[in-house]
């Protein structure tokens, strides 16, 4: 949510994704879009500029390790796709509700805009 209050979906409605939170602090994040396009060629390090830049725009994933107080969590960047925070510390603001986790984000620069995002999922239950 940018500061004039428009909310924006880059990864749809319905983005596809997993959070895995460990109890000693890990934690690892993999999401993306719906129906996103393949390469033209089954080779994995191939596809065109354009196939790749489309698929980095398009995923997001990162590894780090977490500290959570109150309603503060501290990512302790390592791995990221964008390279600027690795070795930083980042600050979410954190609400579990039951299933429900909600991570948001004091607002960092994004498109050139100042913008606030929220990611929202339920506990996976083993079936």
């Amino acid at each position: 949510m940018d500061s004039n209050g428009a909310v924006g979906r880059p990864f749809g409605e319905k983005p596809i994704g997993c959070i895995m939170d460990s109890a000693d602090g890990y934690m690892a994040v993999a999401f993306l879009p719906p129906g996103r396009l393949p390469f033209c060629v089954a080779d994995i390090p191939g596809g065109t500029v354009g196939e790749k830049c489309a698929a980095i725009g398009t995923y997001i994933s990162s590894c780090d390790c977490y500290a959570v107080a109150g309603d503060r969590g501290h990512h302790h960047i390592g791995l990221r796709r964008f390279p600027n925070w690795t070795g930083m510390i980042r600050e979410r603001i954190v609400n579990l509700s039951g299933d429900t986790l909600r991570i948001s984000t004091p607002p960092p620069l994004v498109k050139g805009k100042v913008q606030t995002a929220h990611l929202m999922g339920k506990r996976a239950r083993r079936q």
